[in-house]
């Protein structure tokens, strides 16, 4: 008799600044690591997941979306709480969805949001170290919102990818890119169809050196054109990165909210 069998969508917060990242690593040190061993834990029996988009060593997550198979029944209560209870502190599942075989955490993603948080200051953070970016000159702020339409809409962002990015193609349609101050932090709203690796980090460091009077805003739009990596600013530190969210068809019927209160 041939198992049924089932498709379990999560909904994954962590703090990146525990882990050496989302994929899986022979040391098992990263997020992917300590979920599949939870996983198969209550399952029992070994689990493989997908998630949506593979995030670095000591990028956060407050929405990533998982899916995994398995012939297992169990109720969602237990892929939720069963499996924090073997989970490190530095990750959560957030609520757990059966959706159909043809849902791919991945490929059936419409778009990603991604915020990175600035703390604008002259002193080092400290109860936030770890957890936001921090640049201690001034910023300008009107000249990097100016900077950042430059890269609005369908384009080759070659130039803000890594050398190790392994994506077939550097073509994303970026869809917002807002930027913001709030008391001492500039907080930055990206949102794109798919990103490429380091790509929201070589953003926001290109910006920076916008908003500090290195380059004038066009100078981002020559960067873009140039599809040049070496002509870009340096890739700005990870603790400030966060996945916000991922973005499916309301069919899928997969909660849409993420808890980020203290970071709007």
């Amino acid at each position: 008799m041939v198992e049924k069998q089932l498709r379990i969508a999560l909904g994954i917060e962590y703090d990146g600044s525990a882990f050496c990242g989302w994929q899986t690593q022979p040391s098992g040190c990263a997020v992917q690591d300590a979920l599949e061993r939870a996983l198969t834990e209550i399952a029992s029996a070994p689990v493989a997941t997908v998630c949506a988009g593979r995030t670095d060593a000591g990028v956060h997550a407050l929405m990533q979306i998982v899916h995994f198979d398995t012939s297992v029944a169990r109720l969602e209560n237990a892929w939720v709480r069963g499996v924090n209870t073997l989970l490190p502190t530095g990750a959560a599942v957030l609520w757990a969805r059966e959706v159909g075989l043809d849902f791919h955490a991945r490929y059936s993603a419409r778009e990603r949001r991604y915020r990175y948080v600035l703390l604008n200051h002259p002193v080092r953070p400290v109860l936030n170290y770890g957890r936001v970016g921090w640049f201690h000159l001034p910023l300008h702020i009107e000249r990097m919102q100016t900077a950042a339409q430059y890269l609005l809409g369908e384009h080759d962002f070659s130039a803000f990818r890594s050398v190790e990015c392994q994506a077939k193609s550097p073509v994303r349609e970026m869809r917002k890119l807002d930027i913001y101050k709030s008391d001492d932090y500039v907080v930055f709203e990206l949102t794109a169809n798919a990103f490429l690796q380091h790509m929201v980090r070589n953003i926001v460091g290109c910006l920076v050196y916008v908003g500090k009077g290195k380059h004038r805003p066009e100078w981002l739009g020559e960067v873009l054109a140039s599809c040049d990596r070496r002509l870009a600013a340096p890739t700005i530190d990870a603790a400030g990165l966060y996945l916000t969210n991922v973005i499916y068809d309301a069919a899928w019927q997969l909660p849409a909210a993420a808890r980020q209160e203290w970071l709007t």
